[in-house]
């Protein structure tokens, strides 16, 4: 091997980024916003795909490279992707997945739709425009400012030509899974009925910095289970949802995020929000901010007092990286705001004051509507979980008035307990401790 050579094979290794097969630029590899031309039977390919991820139609890509100069594919085999977004019919215009002739792989996040401003798709709450793309490309640039793990990602213009007819939208390239689980050192695939629990997998220092990344960027269209008997919001029948997990060899399991479409930084607030949290728990009344503690809150309850501090320290030492990748990046002024709300939010939540908050610190504390304790607040012997963040308004005897953020989705919309969302309730002040997890 020649010096020359050695060089650029070490500077891959250390840049942790697997070279692309032969034959095909790297498209994920720079911080401008690519342009390419994709041109396909799209409305057939949509049709038939909506049921069948199976289904493929060809394609040519032209890709402009650093130089300026156009770059042809052919042969290349055009599919639908996602969930949510491909089977329920709420994008127009779903994700997209290139095979090219070389066996490399390529995703395409795309504009979904055509909804005018701000506006939210009914169910799932999307922002079925080109505004989206741009934004969650602005997500995966602040997760590598984190140092979370996650997919490479860049953000893209592409003009999608279907039988003479043209369409220019700003779009988002993503990396493959299997490009991504190589290039994070897995040796196969974790399936979400396998994965069992991050405790049991040994994936505890990957599921802290996600935990904490998550909730930087607002969202919540994710699921893992923590341990055994984690019971938060979807683990239950999805232990693993959004989250690439990995056998790395060493008896280890890796993990890496996905998917943020639905994330409060690209959407700007969740339809939902009204059906669980209560804004009256910060001064501000930000939804934002309410999102944020929620799940900052909960790592509380996740990891020893020991990792929590050192995650916390970390993601301090990068907060000049995260303010840097928002002020750089391509996206409308509105997203910018949006992402530095949820921003400042996090770090404000992650400082040791605020962060070691009052919670409910204590087995069987119940809730009531009255200081005496006479009358439930929510169900009878209807118990607070360990961990939920109190904000207290005043003490009579030995209970305590508290404003409750229900961070663990106790009452969530399958089991409202509507009080909570009201007002302030009764909890004994005993159960209240600001000493959680104990030092």
């Amino acid at each position: 091997m020649t010096s020359r050579s050695a060089v650029f094979l070490l500077t891959f290794l250390l840049s942790g980024r697997a070279a692309p097969p032969a034959g095909t630029p790297d498209f994920l590899d720079g911080d401008t916003t690519a342009t390419l031309t994709l041109e396909a039977p799209l409305k057939d390919l949509f049709e038939r795909g909506a049921e069948d991820e199976n289904v493929a139609v060809p394609g040519t890509v032209t890709f402009k490279d650093a130089s300026g100069k156009d770059v042809v594919f052919r042969d290349v085999k055009v599919s639908v992707r996602g969930h949510t977004s491909r089977r329920e019919a709420e994008c127009t215009f779903p994700k997209l997945k290139l095979k090219f002739p070389d066996k490399a792989s390529l995703k395409i996040g795309t504009h979904c739709g055509e909804n005018a401003g701000e506006t939210l798709s009914t169910k799932y709450g999307r922002l079925a425009n080109e505004l989206s793309p741009q934004r969650e490309a602005l997500v995966y640039r602040l997760l590598h400012a984190v140092e979370a793990p996650t997919l490479r990602a860049r953000p893209a213009r592409i003009t999608y030509v279907d039988a003479g007819q043209r369409l220019e939208r700003n779009a988002l390239l993503l990396e493959d899974d299997d490009d991504a689980l190589k290039r994070f050192g897995g040796e196969r695939e974790v399936t979400m009925e396998s994965f069992g629990d991050v405790k049991a997998r040994n994936a505890a220092s990957d599921a802290a910095r996600i935990a904490f990344a998550e909730a930087m960027i607002g969202n919540f269209d994710w699921c893992m289970r923590f341990a055994p008997d984690d019971i938060y919001r979807c683990n239950q029948p999805k232990p693993l949802w959004n989250v690439l997990a990995f056998e790395r060899g060493d008896g280890r399991t890796g993990l890496a995020i996905k998917d943020f479409d639905l994330a409060g930084t690209v959407v700007g607030g969740h339809p939902w929000f009204k059906d669980v949290f209560t804004p009256a728990f910060v001064a501000s009344k930000s939804k934002s901010e309410t999102e944020v503690i929620a799940q900052v809150q909960r790592t509380r309850s996740l990891f020893p007092r020991t990792q929590l501090d050192a995650e916390r320290k970390h993601l301090m030492d990068r907060k000049g990286a995260v303010y840097a990748a928002i002020d750089k990046a391509d996206v409308d002024a509105r997203g910018r705001d949006i992402a530095r709300g949820y921003v400042d939010a996090f770090y404000r939540a992650i400082a040791d004051e605020a962060y070691y908050r009052p919670v409910v610190a204590k087995e069987s504390a119940q809730l009531f509507a009255d200081a005496g304790g006479a009358t439930p607040a929510c169900g009878a012997k209807d118990l607070v979980r360990v961990g939920t963040p109190v904000n207290v308004l005043q003490k009579s005897g030995t209970m305590s008035q508290v404003v409750l953020l229900d961070i663990m989705w106790r009452w969530g919309q399958a089991d409202p307990c509507p009080a909570i969302l009201r007002g302030p309730v009764w909890v004994d002040s005993d159960a209240i401790s600001a000493d959680y997890p104990s030092r």
